[in-house]
């Protein structure tokens, strides 16, 4: 077990509180030793009676700045408290066993690791196909229309690295946002989400900015499960708020010409003899 400070952050919106105990307690339960920013976009504060002792931080922030924005806010905190290593939770995450004792041991072992994620799963077991490659920006639109099919299955298998053998722990340029470990020393270094995205891509530019300098590790050895709601695909409001976020990274990091972009890739499908 690591002697270093651990942090975590839950970034809340009007959610549901009996949902946040469930979380609250798995974090507490198997380490101890950890505190958790509880960051409350919501106008009111009425979950901040989740703040039950000195181990969880309540903090309202109704100004809503999105998702990055709220984390940054406590990952600020969590590097004035000299903590290591921080977790990033998304609010609809839950596990059985302890994930975050072996996370913290393999990062703790590798220093040249700057960012790891465990395996995601549906609630009904299944996997979700997080680690990515990077993406151009026919890759998002094709994910959004699957057509045609054959060509989407080709492409999807590749894109999302589903041929990979399930349980190998690997170097990759894009991890989800929605349970990830943060090496705090690299993040000093590379800097914190970037709040131009309100939310989506938040966590694909911020992995990418890492992948630069340090290795963006997916690590299946352990597992959480993630309620996965694809809100985009479901209302016309947060489908414009990607649109938004995808201009936004394709403008930073390049639309159709970006050499670092097949440079990741590249390294990334040599990892496994793949072309």
């Amino acid at each position: 077990m690591t002697n270093h400070k651990l942090t975590a952050s839950i970034v809340l919106y009007k959610t549901n509180i009996a949902e946040l105990e469930i979380l609250i307690s798995s974090l507490l339960l198997h380490i101890r030793a950890i505190k958790i920013y509880l960051v409350d976009n919501s106008p009111s504060d009425a979950l901040k009676k989740l703040a039950t002792n000195d181990k969880i931080v309540y903090i309202h922030n109704p100004s809503n700045p999105g998702f990055g924005a709220a984390h940054n806010i406590a990952i600020t905190k969590a590097i004035q408290d000299s903590s290591k290593y921080h977790f990033i939770v998304n609010p609809d995450i839950y596990f059985e066993e302890d994930v975050m004792l072996p996370m913290v041991n393999y990062m703790e072992n590798n220093a040249d690791v700057g960012m790891l994620m465990p395996q995601i799963l549906n609630t009904d077991g299944t996997v979700q196909h997080l680690p990515k490659l990077l993406p151009k920006p026919t890759d998002i639109l094709w994910r959004k229309f699957k057509k045609p099919k054959n060509a989407y299955t080709r492409f999807i298998a590749n894109y999302e690295l589903r041929f990979v053998p399930k349980d190998l722990i690997y170097n990759v340029p894009v991890l989800s946002g929605c349970f990830t470990l943060l090496n705090l020393a690299a993040v000093k270094e590379i800097g914190m989400y970037d709040d131009r995205y309100f939310m989506y891509f938040e966590d694909w530019d911020l992995s990418r900015r890492m992948h630069q300098k340090y290795k963006t590790v997916y690590f299946p050895h352990v597992s959480v499960y993630h309620g996965y709601e694809s809100g985009a695909n479901k209302s016309s409001k947060l489908f414009q708020i990607f649109i938004k976020s995808g201009i936004n990274y394709f403008n930073k990091w390049g639309w159709f010409f970006d050499e670092e972009r097949e440079k990741f890739n590249r390294e990334a499908l040599a990892q496994f003899n793949h072309d």
